[in-house]
């Protein structure tokens, strides 16, 4: 019986992969209780490395080339199987060929905001979003820490895991990185770097070599980004409170028409607006007056006198001081500003 067996016995003489393209990094060759044929042939392609595992232990690599297997081609086999150099019978032994091409375009990303730390702006959060290429370099490294005896291992499985070891360094890169927030988005090359270093030694660790990173876009969340935008507005009118309001003014223009045509309360119902548009209001007045001066001493005393302060309903004022309020809260006013436009309305309650 132990005869017909050895004579059914199909012996392997040729081992080869050819890749279907399909995201295979790691693929165990099918061996289904043959033998390997002593003085058999290994074709390992240019974008592949071989691995042979005898026993749980991996035995030797093999890189691109065409090799004959015998006990002078894998000589650790020879030494786990105590082989004297004339042995020459079949022999068993997982074969495993790992593709070693990058895998390009993956893709990385926060899902959430990852918060960081600026020196213009103390603590971000922000969004960014790139890709990422890598390829196995350690094959002996990645069998023995990531893929296993699976009989096959692909980018998908895999994809999860350096998504996250990406994450875990974007603080680092920027930090590293020494670029502000502002400028990030005009410095994406060098963030990209930062990235790129800072997860390199951890892709290592698994016997891969991170090859290429690319920043696309960072971002800040919506509601931080209008507060930006607030604090550019301001830098726009260089500090002044009379144009920021103006600034502020002609932002809510459309804002009152959008409420005075589908009768949603008019200017009166936005306190802020109103605040701005009576600070709005005395500054073209004081400038419409000081341009009378020189010609007409009684045009400007009529102009001053169009420029007097009217009165304006107290819950009007208490509305418009708790938007100041918000926007002292938010850093956009200063406590001595806050103040002054306090004390300002409260001179004009009828």
């Amino acid at each position: 019986m132990a005869l017909m067996d050895f004579i059914k016995k199909q012996f392997i003489d040729i081992l080869e992969w050819t890749e279907s393209g399909d995201g295979t990094l790691a693929w165990r060759y099918p061996m289904a209780g043959n033998e390997i044929q002593y003085g058999g042939s290994l074709t390992v392609r240019e974008s592949q490395m071989a691995v042979f595992v005898n026993e749980g232990k991996v035995a030797d690599v093999f890189g691109p080339g065409m090799y004959k297997l015998t006990t002078q081609t894998l000589p650790v086999l020879t030494y786990l199987k105590n082989w004297d150099k004339l042995f020459q019978s079949p022999f068993k032994s997982d074969v495993y060929f790992f593709s070693t091409r990058q895998q390009l375009d993956r893709r990385w990303g926060t899902s959430q905001p990852v918060t960081i730390r600026d020196k213009d702006f103390g603590a971000v959060r922000l969004r960014a979003f790139g890709n990422y290429a890598y390829r196995i370099a350690d094959p002996k490294l990645f069998h023995t820490t990531v893929s296993g005896t699976r009989e096959r291992y692909t980018v998908d499985d895999l994809d999860g895991q350096l998504r996250a070891l990406m994450l875990q360094h974007i603080s680092d890169a920027v930090a590293s990185s020494g670029v502000p927030f502002l400028d990030l988005a005009a410095n994406q090359l060098e963030f990209a770097k930062q990235l790129k270093d800072a997860n390199a030694e951890e892709f290592a660790k698994l016997g891969l070599a991170l090859e290429s990173v690319t920043v696309q876009n960072v971002s800040l969340p919506e509601e931080l980004q209008k507060i930006l935008d607030q604090k550019i507005g301001m830098g726009m009118v260089g500090g002044d409170m009379g144009k920021f309001m103006q600034y502020q003014t002609a932002q809510a223009i459309p804002k009152f028409a959008e409420g005075a045509g589908g009768g949603g309360g008019g200017i009166a119902g936005d306190a802020m607006g109103l605040g701005a548009g009576v600070a709005l209001g005395q500054v073209m007045a004081q400038q419409l007056q000081g341009g009378l001066a020189g010609a007409n001493p009684a045009a400007a005393a009529a102009a001053a006198a169009a420029a007097a302060p009217v009165g304006i309903k107290p819950d009007e004022v208490m509305a418009t001081l708790e938007k100041l309020a918000d926007l002292k809260a938010k850093g956009i006013l200063t406590e001595d500003e806050f103040a002054a436009k306090k004390a300002e309305l409260l001179k004009k309650l009828v």
